[in-house]
This record gives structure tokens, C-alpha cells and sequence, in this order.
């Protein structure tokens, strides 16, 4: 067209426009007095953006804050308000200067809020601020609240709620309570006298007062208004009961949040938003709300990421939270660490406390887990730092530590610089004990390096799985074969993994033999069939068929004794009775196992048409010397040359093992022993009671602190071996009925140390399983964040549902001053 400006005249002169509007911007502020400034605020750095685009209440047509992808079916893209990092408190007087009607309706509404918790920092004169300034003594004794009194930890100010929010335009600034706070502990007794001695100070009282009954009774001036704004705070709590509601049941079964997009209602839309959309088609709560999203009337939809992230986050700290107020209650607790790598090559190091938990009465032991630290120094100083890091900001004394359970490697158990000796510096009190279920997953392995031909078993049975596991075909002939057992591949780290390899071969040996035959005479390829005739010849090998007996009924019992140990609940004087037990089964079996096993074995042989004989080696003669006497040599038979070397040195060999590994559990028997029984603790001599009180006391005594008195402790238990009912009782029932009568403090406190002694690890490799659920190839990239939020749901799901949802919409409406429409 004739007279058309090219282009890039055109951006020029949009620039110079622009440039020249900005330069302009705020010229009127000098004339003209804002009735709101709160966009100005340091309150809401970010919260002029948050008024506009997560409205939908008070301005639901302004969408000049909309980006592009806040769209009707789009919950990719994020407004302001629902940033996690812009986490304002509304309840902070700080934020208060030039609040506007709404804020201050809120604040009104719910009260100053204080917390009782806090530890008041120290001033340069070694003041600090005190709860007894929340009260004020009358000449007559009583005491009165000083309700309108708020403290600000983040400033370390004290603040005067109602001035605060009503001071006139012509309010002295003498009175720092309602302006910029006032730190001076040395004067804040009578600055307060004073100030609530004003004038300015008893009509703002007397606003606020009016105003909060005018609340209650529903009378305001905008009563019309007050009640919409109530119909829609309630609708809004629908909604995040319901939204709080999926991340829970989410959280709990360790399912995936997020697809390929966020958008309703399309493909791979993620777990999250399907499960809205599924409730959406019986809720007429969820219904209205996705129609306001479809309509544009709402802008802040809450279903993005963040928000998902933010609840997360939010209900992890709540059950954290509950778990700490546990321990602290308990007082004395244990620490369990163990170290994986994770998907994304990170070691993650889990962490558990283990403690006592007493309510109505009853006594149970408890093992929580916390969080996984993400651990960049695998040494054991590099362990012990993260450690007293993580207890410091859960705000648990490392004093309190009586017990540390970790796995058998060398950075955790070191006697030098291993996690457990640099603890042991620091707190003496806590007591090491090395998990029972590796020492007898070590027990396991030390049989089965014993001899050549133990280590050959294994061999065999890890060939079987390899042989069959190789092909789906091959797979299916066993399965034909063996329709109720499979055969598994050797771990060196489960504790229950060889005894489930030898089972199938134990109880269907004749089958899995068929199946080798099978394999043989349909496999063309070379090597398979010469694996299979291998392991045939094995299987006609009545050497072979006596040590799956064997090695059966040892594996049998000791994962039995697993099994037991990996109960949270397990304490020390049952772990001991069961290690007891597999000492007397071994030296049993040693004079009785063999016998039996013969008759067994040639029962499976005579069902696999095998010669129950031991295979005959040819005697070799030597060539006897000149000067040798000519006395014939005693010929040891094939029968008692396996027993001998075979049979007796495994099981020797056990016995050993089981002795050398658990030596360290004398310890605690020498220290606890006399409460293990409630019989025995009534039969004890008052020598040997006292001998075993002041033993006690000098084990868990430091310096100048001891737990127990020693003679306190002496008298109180003699007191209770005349108390004690005569049946058997166990050491969870004892301290039940100590706490019921309420007079035996010390014994309380001993028995309370002794089952927070930790007997396993087991509770960290359950939290390793859900790490692997969690943090998978798919959910690489997870943050460590979200990792121990979805963590902890999952594995403390029991106290996840004793969680209040409302405590949860409330902390989530108080971190940001866009939300206060949910208060």
C-alpha cells in the first residue's frame, strides 16, 4: 500500500511508545493516596500477578494475566499463585502494613495465631523474648491473656494485633507495636504496661472486638457479600478435600503422578487427572469445577504440578511431624542406616528411628521411617555428617540415642572409622548391635565355601535356573514337569533366596529330572544338550541327592530364624532365644541329621530309579619303604568319607559361624539379661540384682549424666518381684503393667532403653523396595524433594490416615496470601 511504514519503522516507534509510558509510570503516586497497596507490600512481591491471574472469585472476566496455555482443558502451565517457591504467611505480622478490607476480614476472622514450640533467639544482651509475656498479672493474682499480643520469629519482633490492623492514618509513631514491631526484651514488660494503657490501643480493641462479634453473628454491613464469599470458601474446600483425597490414595499405593501431558480429558493425561476425571462423573462438587475451568470462570484451577507437589509436601510434613512428636514423647530412640544406589546411580541412605511408643496404656515398639538422604561421601565420616545433619533438622537430640543397627559393611561397622565408632565418641550410650539377618545371611554363605563340594551344589542348582530360565520353551517344560514349584536364581544378598532354589529340587527332584531328559532329546542346539546330559549325570549322582536333603533342612531352618527376626517388634531376648535355638539344631543335627538324611535321600533315589550308593574311588596302593612297618592302612568307606568331609564340616562349619558372628550379643545379655524374664526377675538374689542394676548404670552412663540410679533402680525392682504376677510375662507386658502403677520410674526407663535396642535392618530394606517403586527407570528425574514426601505416604500409610484433611487446607491456605478465600 502508498504510504505504508515499513516494519522496522513500526517496532521503533512501539519501542519509543512503550519507553515513553514507562518513564510515566507512577508520576500520579505523589497526588494521589492508594486505598490498597498491598501489590506494593513486601508481602506480595509476586502477588500483583496472583490477584488477577488465580481470581475467578472477585474478577472472573480479567484474563489479562492468562498466558497462552491457560486454557479451558489445560493445566500444563501454572499461574503465579500456584508457584510453591512464593509461599507467603498471611498470619505474619510483618505483611500487614496496608492490608486491604478482604486480608484484614481474614485475619479478623481467624485470630491471631501463636505458636507454642519456639525457642526465642538470644539478643546482644543475652535477652530473648518469653511466653510469660502473653500474660499479665492483676493486683488481685489473677492473670490476664494478652490476646492481642503476636510474635514474628522471622523478624524476632512482638507486634499488637489489633493496632496493627486499625491504626488510624494519625497514629503516633511511639507506638512501635503497631508499626515496625518492638525488640527491646529489657523494656517490653513496661512498653506493654504502657501501651495497653492507651487510648489509640482500647478503641482499636474495641474495633476489633465489634467487628469479630459482627463476624459471628453474620451482621455485617456487607452481610450479603460475606455470605457469598463464605458459600464460595466452602466450595473451595470441597475441592481440595477432593483433590488432597487423590494424592493420598496415589501416594499410597506408589503410582505415578503425571503422563505425557496435563490437559483433561486426553490420552496420557497421568493417574492424577484421570482419577479427577473419573470422580468428576459422580461428584457434582468436581463436576462444577471442571465446568468453571471449561468456562473460563476460574482461573486458579489447582490441579497443576505444583499444587500436586505442594500437598505432597504438605501431608509428608504432617506424618513427619507426627513421628518426631512420637519420638520425642518415647525420648530415647535407635538409629537404622543402610545405603542403596538408586535408578539414577544416587546412593540414597535410608534412615529409621526405632523407639517405644506408650499410649492408653500399652506398650508397643516402633520402627519409623523418616527420609533418604542423598549421600555424595559413602565413608564413614561422610555417613556420620549426614546423620547428625538430619537428626539436627528433625530437631532430635543425638544425645537420646541408645542403639545404632546397621548392614556388615566396613564404612557402617568400622571399629575405627566406621559410622558406628565415631557415634560411640560422641555418645557412648549408643550401643551397637550388627543386623541378625546378614550375620545369618554370612552364616549361610561361610557353609557354602566350606568345601569343594559344597560350593559345587550351589553351582549345580544355579545352572538348573540359568538352563531353563534362557528360553520360554525351556521354561515351559519345566513348567509341565513341575506345575507347583519353580526353581530360582542364588542371591548373595536376600536372605531368603537359596532356600527357595533348593525347595523345587528338594520335594520334585524326580520331575525336574524328567524335564532335563525332555529338554535333552528335543534341543538341537549343542550346548544346551550338553548342559542338560551335565546336569542329568548330577541328578544320578546319589551324592548330589543327599546334599539337596542336607542343605534343605539347614537352609529350612535358618530362614525360619529369619523370618522371625525381620519383625519390627522382634527385641533382643527373643533374638537370642532364637539364635539359641539354631545352636541346639545344628549340634542336634550333627549327631542325628546325617541318618536321617541318608533315609530320605534314598527314598528320592529309588523314585528316580538311582542306585542309592555312594560312588566308589579306586584305592590306591603305595609302595611301602623297607624300614615301614607292614601295617595294613584303614580303609575309610565312600559313605563315611562324605560324612566326614562333607556333612560334618558344614555343619561344624554353622556352628561355628553362628557362635563367632553373634558373640557380640553377649553384650547386651550381660547388660539386660535379668529383665529378659519376668520369672527369673523374681528369683535374683539382692547380690546378684544389685551387681546387675549397677551394671546397667554404668553402661548408660556419660560423664556426668547416668539414665537410671543404680540404687534406685535396685530398690525399685525388689519392690516388683514382690508385685510381679507369677506367670511369664514379656518385657512389653512388664513395662505395661510398670506404667499402669506409675511407681517404678527406673524400671520403666531401663525397659524402655532395652527394647529400643535394634535387632535388624529389615525395616530399611522394605524402604529400599519402595525406593525401587518409586524411583524407577520411567520416574528418573524425580526430585529428592518429592522422593521422601511419596516415601513416607507410602510406608507410613497407617498415620497418614490419621491425618486431618483440614489441618492440611489450612496450612496449604495459609502459605500464600492468594489463597486466603479457602480460610
Amino acid at each position: 500500500m502508498p504510504g505504508q511504514k515499513p516494519g522496522c519503522q513500526k517496532r521503533k516507534k512501539r519501542k519509543q511508545d512503550e519507553l515513553f509510558v514507562q518513564s510515566l509510570r507512577g508520576s500520579l503516586d505523589k497526588f494521589v493516596t492508594r486505598a490498597s497497596a498491598n501489590e506494593n507490600s513486601e508481602s506480595g512481591g509476586a502477588n500483583e500477578n496472583s490477584e488477577s491471574g488465580g481470581g475467578g472469585i472477585n474478577n472472573p472476566d480479567d484474563s489479562s494475566h492468562l498466558s497462552e496455555h491457560d486454557n479451558a482443558s489445560n493445566v500444563e502451565s501454572l499461574n503465579v499463585c500456584e508457584n510453591p517457591n512464593s509461599r507467603v504467611d498471611i498470619f505474619d505480622p510483618r505483611y500487614w502494613e496496608n492490608l486491604d478490607n478482604k486480608m484484614r476480614d481474614v485475619l479478623v476472622e481467624k485470630g491471631p495465631q501463636r505458636e507454642l514450640s519456639l525457642v526465642f533467639p538470644l539478643d546482644a544482651n543475652k535477652r530473648r523474648f518469653s511466653y510469660n509475656y502473653y500474660s499479665r498479672k492483676l493486683r488481685n493474682g489473677e492473670t490476664s491473656d494478652r490476646n492481642w499480643l503476636v510474635y514474628s520469629k522471622h523478624v524476632n519482633k512482638v507486634y499488637c494485633f489489633c493496632c496493627k490492623l486499625f491504626k488510624s492514618r494519625n497514629c503516633s509513631n511511639m507506638l512501635a507495636l503497631a508499626n515496625d514491631g518492638y525488640n527491646d526484651w529489657k523494656h517490653l514488660s513496661e512498653r506493654l504496661k504502657d501501651h495497653e494503657k492507651s487510648v489509640e490501643h482500647m478503641n482499636n480493641m474495641k474495633t476489633w472486638k465489634e467487628l469479630k462479634v459482627r463476624f459471628e453473628k453474620n451482621l455485617t454491613i456487607d452481610k450479603p457479600l460475606q455470605k457469598e464469599i463464605a458459600k464460595e470458601k466452602e466450595r473451595w474446600r470441597f475441592v481440595l478435600a477432593r483433590i488432597i483425597a487423590v494424592v493420598k490414595f496415589l501416594a499410597k499405593r506408589n503410582l505415578a503422578f503425571r503422563g505425557k501431558n496435563e490437559k483433561l480429558y486426553q490420552d496420557n493425561n497421568g493417574n492424577f487427572l484421570g482419577a479427577i476425571e473419573m470422580i468428576a462423573e459422580f461428584d457434582l462438587i468436581i463436576q462444577d469445577h471442571i465446568r468453571r475451568i471449561h468456562s473460563h470462570e476460574i482461573h486458579c484451577h489447582y490441579l497443576g504440578h505444583n499444587i500436586q507437589n505442594e500437598f505432597i509436601s504438605l501431608l509428608a510434613h504432617n506424618v513427619q511431624l507426627s513421628i518426631v512428636k512420637t519420638i520425642k514423647e518415647s525420648r530415647y530412640f535407635s538409629v537404622i542406616l543402610d545405603c542403596t544406589p538408586d535408578v539414577s546411580h544416587q546412593e540414597q541412605m535410608t534412615l529409621i528411628i526405632r523407639c517405644v511408643k506408650i499410649s492408653n496404656r500399652k506398650a508397643s515398639v516402633e520402627e519409623y521411617f523418616l527420609e533418604f538422604l542423598k549421600v555424595d561421601d559413602t565413608t564413614g565420616l561422610g555417613l556420620f555428617d549426614k546423620l547428625l545433619d538430619a537428626l539436627k533438622s528433625l530437631t532430635l537430640e543425638f544425645e537420646n540415642i541408645r542403639g545404632q543397627g546397621y548392614d556388615n559393611g566396613s564404612n557402617m561397622k568400622g571399629k575405627h572409622q566406621g559410622v558406628q565408632k565415631r557415634l560411640l565418641d560422641v555418645n557412648p550410650k549408643a550401643l551397637y548391635m550388627p543386623c541378625a539377618c546378614h550375620s545369618l545371611n554370612l552364616v549361610v554363605s561361610d557353609m557354602a565355601h566350606s568345601c569343594v563340594k559344597a560350593i559345587s551344589f550351589f553351582g549345580i542348582v544355579q545352572r538348573i535356573y540359568a538352563l531353563f530360565s534362557s528360553s520360554s520353551k525351556r521354561w515351559k517344560i519345566l513348567l509341565d514337569h513341575v506345575p507347583c514349584f519353580t526353581v530360582k536364581s542364588l542371591c548373595n544378598t536376600r536372605w531368603e533366596s537359596r532356600i527357595k532354589s533348593v525347595k523345587a529340587i528338594r520335594f520334585k527332584a524326580p520331575q525336574v529330572r524328567s524335564a532335563l531328559l525332555e529338554l535333552y532329546e528335543s534341543c538341537d542346539d549343542a550346548m544346551t544338550k550338553s548342559d542338560a546330559e551335565s546336569l542329568i549325570m548330577a541328578f544320578d549322582n546319589f551324592e548330589f541327592i543327599l546334599g539337596i536333603v542336607i542343605w534343605y533342612d539347614i537352609l529350612f531352618a535358618i530362614n525360619s530364624v529369619s523370618k522371625n527376626l525381620q519383625s519390627k517388634s522382634f527385641c533382643i531376648d527373643n533374638a537370642l532365644k532364637q539364635l539359641q535355638g539354631v545352636c541346639l539344631f545344628f549340634e542336634k543335627y550333627r549327631h542325628e541329621g546325617f541318618s536321617s538324611s541318608l533315609s530320605i535321600a534314598q527314598t528320592i533315589a529309588r523314585d528316580m530309579d538311582v542306585d542309592p550308593i555312594f560312588p566308589q574311588k579306586r584305592r590306591v596302593f603305595r609302595k611301602k619303604q623297607f624300614d615301614e612297618i607292614g601295617l595294613d592302612e584303614e580303609i575309610q568307606s565312600s559313605e563315611d568319607a562324605f560324612r566326614v568331609n562333607y556333612f560334618l564340616v558344614v555343619v561344624d562349619m554353622a556352628i561355628t559361624s553362628v557362635k563367632t558372628r553373634f558373640d557380640q550379643m553377649k553384650t547386651f545379655e550381660s547388660v539386660f539379661g535379668f529383665l529378659f524374664d519376668s520369672k527369673k526377675l523374681k528369683t535374683l538374689h539382692d547380690s546378684d540384682l544389685q551387681e546387675h542394676c549397677c551394671n546397667l548404670c554404668k553402661t548408660f552412663s556419660h560423664g556426668n549424666s547416668s539414665d537410671v540410679d543404680s540404687d534406685d533402680l535396685f530398690s525399685e525392682l525388689r519392690v516388683l518381684q514382690t508385685t510381679l504376677p507369677d506367670v511369664s510375662m514379656e518385657p512389653t507386658e512388664v513395662l505395661e503393667f510398670v506404667e499402669d502403677i506409675g511407681c517404678y520410674p527406673n524400671v520403666s526407663i531401663a525397659y524402655r532403653i532395652m527394647l529400643t535396642i535394634p535387632v535388624t535392618v529389615a525395616s530399611a530394606e522394605r524402604s529400599f523396595s519402595k525406593l525401587k517403586l518409586l524411583k524407577n527407570y520411567l520416574r528418573s528425574s524425580m526430585s529428592q524433594e518429592r522422593l521422601n514426601g511419596l516415601a513416607i505416604l507410602c510406608i507410613e500409610k497407617n498415620i497418614l490416615e490419621s491425618i486431618d484433611t483440614e489441618t492440611i487446607i489450612h496450612d496449604f491456605a495459609s502459605t500464600k496470601t492468594r489463597k486466603n478465600r479457602i480460610l
